[in-house]
């Protein structure tokens, strides 16, 4: 199994436009669709008034055919409405929109609709059934304002669609009937005040649909502003939590060879002639602090991002020379092979953190390696160059493959975890991560572990010349 330990990013960037739009849309075609149940009530009221007004006044087939019409347009409207519930308003973006783009048409067929009882009464009803149906027309206008300017494309639908029905129904009496008094002016004067009511409805809807719409669009950015405080907050809560962990744990580590230097140190004072037996304890209790330490001062560095790469050419065989020369007595010490391999490559990096990150996973499977050994590899693949540590050791169990990374963690059952701190894996990751290396690990338990350093293939450089060290001031790597 490999498991990339590269540590991800998590930001809350904004919404770009396209996505605060979508909700917005959304959200006005929600409150139009709660608009729409009010508008067939009163539709369905102010038909029947219509009729009784218009019967035995107005052509009787025209009146049969239009409110048929109609009242199939509002029962198909009242379903649309049950459709709606049942289907999209527990969902919002696309599929809203896609619904309202569907059935939008309903909107101006009802709108033309509208313009038939003017159509059927101007110049042929008396005058209060021809002023009750101007009145309950240019009403149906007045309502749908509110109801219908959430979502500005089907309001001007429907505001277009009532204007010309009325505007033509004005002119078809006026054609049919050019014998009545005074049709011209009377026609005239009608058609201008519909227009000028066109254009005031229309203006107000522009008004209310901003309304509508900066609401909403507050609301998103509010919810944004939420979403990222939250997720801020959260995140400071884990960096606390993580650091009081971190801490009570350099604690614990540390108060151990304190402590035990602390009794050296009496005993020494108590017996002088046992220096030749405390000596050695002694020093090792204070070279676990310095490593200690060493870790620690290390582990604020990156995270404060005040950690300095110096970037220059790293001449990789001597590199495992170095670390040769380094780890062998301990391999020898535990009758182990410490092995390396590699060819003539020459690397822009920082030598310090390239020998941090690789001796820290050598110290580390030389740590949990009983029998057998550790090789150390360079591979160079085609877009990467790829450090190994392989050892023969216990292993990892896939339960631990993450964990084994964070600050302390040590695997208690392990051998060689006795004089761990638990340090060791923590940087490397962190190092690895600085310099925009790729971690990764395979192992089974009691079979051995292999680690993997992915560095790009544009860090490779042919030898040459060396440049004066480039001082990179590291950034502190994202949690």
């Amino acid at each position: 199994m490999l498991v990339d330990t590269q540590p991800a990013t998590h930001q809350h960037a904004p919404a770009s436009p396209e996505v605060r739009d979508a909700w917005v849309n959304a959200q006005l075609i929600g409150v139009l669709m709660d608009n729409v149940g009010p508008t067939v009530a009163a539709a369905a009221v102010a038909v029947p008034v219509l009729v009784i007004l218009m019967a035995g006044e107005v052509w009787t087939p025209a009146l049969v055919a239009w409110t048929v019409a109609i009242m199939a347009m509002l029962l198909f409207r009242y379903r649309l409405i049950g459709l709606y519930r049942l289907r999209h308003d527990s969902v919002e973006g696309p599929q809203r929109q896609a619904f309202i783009d569907t059935y939008r048409w309903t909107w101006l067929a009802v709108s033309l609709l509208w313009g038939g009882p003017v159509a059927m009464s101007f110049l042929q009803a008396g005058f209060i059934t021809q002023f009750a149906c101007g009145l309950v027309v240019l009403g149906q206008g007045l309502f749908t304002l509110n109801a219908y300017s959430a979502y500005l494309p089907v309001f001007r639908a429907f505001t277009h669609g009532l204007a010309a029905s009325v505007l033509t129904g004005l002119l078809i009496g006026a054609f049919t009937h050019p014998d009545a008094p005074d049709v011209v002016r009377t026609t005239t004067v009608f058609v201008l005040l519909v227009i000028a009511f066109w254009v005031l409805l229309l203006m107000a809807g522009a008004r209310l649909h901003r309304v509508h719409r900066s609401s909403f669009e507050l609301q998103f950015s509010n919810q944004e502003l939420i979403d990222s405080l939250t997720l801020q907050t959260r995140a400071s809560l884990r960096a606390v939590s993580t650091k009081n962990r971190f801490l009570a744990s350099a604690a614990h580590d540390l108060r151990q060879p304190v402590h035990a230097l602390s009794l050296y140190a009496d005993w020494l004072a108590s017996e002088p002639e046992m220096a030749r037996d405390i000596a050695p304890r002694i020093l090792q209790s204070t070279r676990a602090i310095n490593e200690l330490f060493d870790s620690l001062f290390d582990l604020t560095r990156i995270d404060a991002g005040n950690y300095k790469v110096r970037l220059q050419h790293v001449d990789v065989q001597k590199l495992f020379a170095d670390l040769e020369l380094q780890f062998e007595p301990v391999a020898a010490g535990k009758q182990l092979r410490l092995r390396t391999r590699t060819r003539p490559l020459t690397l822009w990096s920082d030598p310090v953190v390239l020998r941090r990150i690789l001796g820290n996973l050598i110290s580390n499977a030389l740590r949990h390696t009983q029998r057998g050994g550790v090789l150390v590899a360079l591979r160079q693949r085609q877009d990467v160059i790829v450090f190994e540590v392989w050892d023969t050791g216990v292993g990892i169990a896939r339960e631990h493959q993450q964990a084994i990374f964070q600050e302390f963690f040590r695997v208690s059952q392990h051998q060689g975890t006795e004089d761990s701190l638990g340090l060791g894996l923590t940087i490397v990751s962190k190092l690895a991560a600085l310099m925009g290396y790729q971690l990764a690990l395979q192992s089974e338990a009691n079979r051995g572990s292999v680690f993997r350093v992915m560095l790009p293939a544009y860090t490779q450089q042919a030898p040459g010349e060396q440049p004066q060290p480039t001082v990179v001031q590291a950034q502190a790597p994202a949690a």
